[in-house]
């Protein structure tokens, strides 16, 4: 594996200071907010003075019941190529449910959720790497990840069910240290337990973040400093192994870049201290088992699975049986508290025509409507449902949130179709009010 050094989470509210860190390796970039074709001048930059960019996709599914979407593997495998990247990275989760499968409306999580830890899920896990490694044009790597909560009846520890996945398609593994700190908070999971089952030899790199405790969870924030303990886990790491390369994420509350430089500091003396106790510890691999084919059954049980799931943390459906409500409360809030945060972000206008109102608006509409097509379809989903509801009583900003829709709701924009024709009944409706 090529070794890749010391990096940082590449965002473009920290472009620059980036660019000017010393000691920086290489950088990772949120693959569905990179433009093959228009790559930021930053990052184009980067790789000039030989800096490495590796793509980390969110949204592929690969945990989820269904087959990787075609589309989507060949958008990651675009953003390699035009990166120059060595491998690129997902998540072993799940992020949308229902379907052909369950014959039920799709739903979209707009986060990634954990898969459960059993044969079920691992045959299909294991089916959808292999379609995704023979789409991709470089190595996968595939990242572990914090919950809030537990899928009751898991058959694996989080090492076995890692260990078994590398085992049987060759995958790399990007062991996320702050998600080992996430689940022994949340879920009583040894992390020690958890490296040591693990197959060390098939770590791409590794992730450190940081986070917070609210009422005796962990929020897998990415939004706040790395504390001691996952710098602890990181120690014990490498401990056991040297890290081909290790990358600080921040997405949010980004602090000056004197401290980032420090959390980077922080994050190379843990490593350090690691390889200066390490002693031999050579993986000994036993003998394989066969690879059991996964089957329709086995997709559509875990589908029916993850659908009641999903569903009860977006749509308010019944918790299923065995899952912990309070818990389950805990992340449908999150959940419904990120929806709002990340639309206020594809549509700033929204909380400016809104005001103080755009928050407990949007939360009372994340109660009753599920997302189902992205977040920028949420967001004009959202604006319609103000419009039509009639309680949004300001003219000024009933007036200015018709214009916003008209404007985007289209297959193309109202300002480049000067003859168009308001046909469908819901725009009709609009524009007499």
């Amino acid at each position: 594996m090529e070794r890749l050094g010391t990096g940082i989470g590449w965002r473009p509210e920290i472009a620059d200071a980036v660019e000017g860190m010393p000691g920086i390796d290489w950088v990772e970039a949120v693959a569905e907010n990179v433009c093959p074709g228009h790559l930021p001048e930053s990052l184009l930059r980067l790789r000039e003075r030989g800096v490495t960019v590796v793509p980390h996709g969110v949204s592929l599914g690969l945990g989820g019941a269904d087959r990787p979407d075609a589309g989507r593997l060949r958008a990651l495998a675009e953003r390699a190529e035009a990166l120059g990247s060595p491998l690129v990275t997902e998540h072993i989760a799940f992020v949308r449910a229902g379907g052909p499968l369950t014959a039920s409306p799709g739903l979209e999580a707009g986060h990634l959720l954990p898969v459960p830890r059993t044969r079920d899920a691992l045959d299909v896990l294991c089916e959808n790497i292999r379609i995704a490694q023979d789409a991709l044009p470089v190595p996968l790597a595939v990242e572990n990840i914090a919950a809030l909560v537990a899928w009751p009846g898991e058959e694996m520890t989080e090492g076995q069910f890692l260990y078994d996945l590398a085992d049987r398609t060759g995958v790399r593994l990007l062991i996320d240290v702050a998600n080992l700190h996430t689940n022994h908070v949340n879920r009583g999971e040894d992390p020690a337990e958890a490296l040591a089952e693990l197959p060390l030899e098939a770590i791409a790199y590794v992730h450190v973040a940081g986070g917070f405790e609210r009422d005796g969870v962990w929020h897998d924030s990415h939004a706040h400093p790395v504390p001691r303990p996952v710098l602890d886990i990181l120690t014990d790491l490498a401990s056991r192994v040297s890290p081909p390369g290790v990358l600080l994420e921040r997405d949010e509350n980004f602090p000056e870049p004197a401290e980032l430089e420090r959390e980077l500091g922080a994050i190379r003396e843990a490593v350090r201290k690691g390889g200066a106790a390490r002693t031999d510890r050579a993986w000994q691999a036993g003998a394989a088992e066969p690879p059991s084919a996964p089957t329709d059954p086995a997709r559509q049980r875990l589908a029916l699975a993850q659908t009641a799931l999903l569903s009860a943390l977006v749509a308010g459906t019944p918790a299923p049986e065995g899952f912990d409500r309070v818990r389950l409360g805990v992340q449908a809030r999150a959940l419904a508290g990120k929806r709002a945060d990340v639309v206020a972000k594809v549509a700033p206008e929204l909380p400016v025509i809104l005001g103080a109102g755009y928050r407990p608006a949007f939360l009372a509409y994340a109660q009753g409507a599920p997302m189902t097509g992205g977040y920028r379809r949420d967001a004009l989903d959202f604006a319609e449902h103000l419009l039509l509801e009639g309680t949004l009583t300001d003219a000024g900003a009933r007036r200015e949130l018709r214009e916003w829709w008209l404007e985007r709701s289209g297959p193309v924009p109202r300002s480049h179709r000067p003859a168009v024709r308001w046909a469908r009944a819901t725009r009709r409706v609009l524009l007499r009010r």
